[in-house]
């Protein structure tokens, strides 16, 4: 025993008889007044992108794959070891040379027992470039993709919500206290809305409210952040399912609508601009295709699952085609589509909700089936040369490229760090 309780209205804790901490218990509840601050929330407007679609789309992914938000973190992850008794299942890195950026990471903690833990993340500090309450939305639903693509159950989930923000309350200091304030409001309206959908209760997490740093007159704040983290159970690790592409002929299939979002994307960042066409969840939308993504995992017909993020459909299809060492040709005119007009918003939109898919010959029929009533198109297959191949929206080859210079261009800039 360590205490009681008692009436006497102290918290009142000793060691070896001796009084360490005497605490009124209406100060300690009460004794903090509440703060009463103003928020004012204006929509930031940036230059519409204004540039026509590059000829060599080949080029424009390859620099998109040595962006150091989208590249392989593989020499700073292996400073670390990941390992206890022999129980991760699903590693940082996967795929034909244990080199593909794994979408989360699956735990067998109980070495007598099939049943597992994954672990996923989603953050996406660009979007608050534009608006934080995308920001947020989207690094909640980057997050459960991420945990849905190696196989987590919907059911019993928690998530961690990590805000690291600059200081929100107005001052002499902080001239633009309201404005920031208004972006942690935002952000928590839609971290509110979309786990309240996806059913997500936030069981810990971190609030570091005062992150600038001033030397002589300039101050220099961090980008308002929220790192979401999901952490579930999958029934069995053996049904995991990892990223990387397993076997020639299988389909290739992209699960969700590319919209014409691009605005705080890689691409558009590449090219100079910021936009305004950010990023939306549209959670009553995908939960419902969510569970029957799930449901596909429960009955074995995915062979590899990979999410659309940083980079879109493009970057995807790489990591795909190179993590499994094989490649894919896909004609992404029959992927679908909203408000999409040029190869290169196609390519590289960064919409959520979507997955990469390839699913065996044989499973196609079941596979369909149980995604009746899903966004769910199938744009190709894996093939056993070594090559990435795409068709554009009027039907012609657009990319055509090795997947030994994808995955080298993914792995130089980081290589060594």
């Amino acid at each position: 025993m360590l205490g009681e309780f008692t009436d006497s209205g102290y918290f009142h804790v000793l060691y070896r008889g001796r009084t360490v901490a005497y605490l009124d218990m209406e100060f300690l509840h009460e004794g903090v007044p509440r703060m009463h601050l103003e928020a004012r929330w204006k929509q930031p407007r940036h230059q519409e992108p204004d540039f026509p679609c590059p000829e060599d789309l080949g080029s424009v992914l390859k620099e998109l794959l040595g962006r150091l938000n989208i590249c392989s973190k593989e020499s700073v992850v292996r400073q670390y070891d990941h390992e206890v008794q022999a129980g991760s299942v699903v590693k940082p890195m996967t795929g034909a040379f244990n080199d593909g950026p794994s979408d989360a990471a699956v735990l067998r903690p109980l070495l007598d027992s099939m049943e597992g833990v994954v672990v996923a993340h989603g953050i996406c500090p660009r979007y608050g470039d534009i608006d934080t309450h995308a920001m947020a939305g989207c690094a909640v639903d980057e997050a459960l993709r991420n945990f849905l693509c190696v196989g987590g159950s919907l059911e019993g989930i928690g998530g961690l919500d990590n805000f690291c923000w600059p200081d929100p309350v107005q001052s002499e200091k902080t001239p633009d206290g309201h404005y920031k304030l208004a972006q942690l409001v935002r952000a928590n309206k839609a971290l509110y809305e979309v786990c309240v959908t996806y059913r997500i209760p936030l069981i810990s997490g971190k609030d570091s409210m005062k992150n600038d740093y001033k030397v002589g007159d300039i101050k220099i704040s961090i980008p308002p952040t929220l790192l979401f983290s999901v952490v579930g159970r999958i029934p069995d690790v053996r049904e995991a399912v990892t990223m990387d592409a397993k076997r020639p002929g299988d389909l290739v299939y992209v699960l969700g609508v590319t919209r014409a979002e691009l605005g705080a994307s890689e691409y558009l960042a590449s090219r100079g601009f910021v936009g305004n066409s950010v990023p939306r969840v549209r959670a009553e939308e995908f939960i419902g295709y969510y569970r029957l993504l799930e449901k596909a995992m429960r009955l074995g017909l995915v062979a590899s699952c990979h999410d659309c993020s940083d980079g879109g459909l493009g970057v995807a299809l790489a990591e795909t085609a190179f993590a499994g060492g094989l490649g894919i040709e896909a004609r992404l005119d029959r992927a679908i589509m909203e408000d999409i007009s040029r190869d290169d918003y196609l390519l590289f939109s960064e919409s959520q909700g979507r997955f990469v898919i390839t699913v065996a010959p044989e499973n196609r029929s079941a596979f369909e089936r149980t995604l009746e009533g899903a966004p769910l198109a199938l744009v190709g297959q894996v093939i056993a040369e070594p090559e990435l191949r795409l068709w554009g929206m009027d039907g012609s080859l657009i990319l055509r490229e090795k997947i030994d210079e994808l995955r080298e261009a993914w792995k130089r800039p980081l290589a060594g760090f």
